[in-house]
């Protein structure tokens, strides 16, 4: 079963995109724009201190009239964020997502960010794997290899 750490192994030299907690809500959204990404990590100083994400926009701004160019990503931030470890598995991490309702998993390693997956990420690499298995057992019922 795949890990965290097989995702991170795949994202390697892509930047942890991130906005300061002080940054106003428009100037995280032109962030996350640019980079064609649903959610940034929220710093204060050298520290992680929450996720803002498109569904916060949604219905922390739009939906109660709020002003994304007065507003700090502070103020409306998600800060109790779902945390992963490298050795959690693809499956593990889905299971959060689905019973949490979100879709992206900071990644945290010895008390330190060190990535962050989304739900792109986990579905493509389920996908990838089911794949795999069904090229492997049609093979096998072939007779043309062994399983891997």
């Amino acid at each position: 079963m795949p890990t965290v750490r097989d995702l991170l192994k795949k994202k390697e030299g892509k930047p942890i995109i991130s906005v300061a907690a002080e940054d106003t809500v428009f100037h995280a959204l032109e962030v996350m724009a640019e980079h064609n990404i649903g959610a940034v990590l929220v710093t204060e100083g050298d520290r992680y201190v929450g996720i803002f994400s498109e569904r916060d926009y949604a219905r922390k701004i739009i939906l109660q009239g709020r002003e994304s160019k007065k507003t700090t990503v502070a103020e409306i931030m998600t800060r109790d964020m779902v945390t992963v470890n490298p050795q959690t598995t693809v499956e593990q991490c889905m299971e959060l997502m689905t019973r949490y309702h979100i879709r992206h998993l900071p990644v945290v390693e010895e008390g330190h960010l060190s990535g962050l997956i989304s739900i792109g990420d986990v579905v493509h690499s389920i996908i990838s794997d089911q794949k795999s298995y069904i090229e492997n057992l049609e093979e096998y019922i072939h007779g043309t290899s062994i399983l891997r």
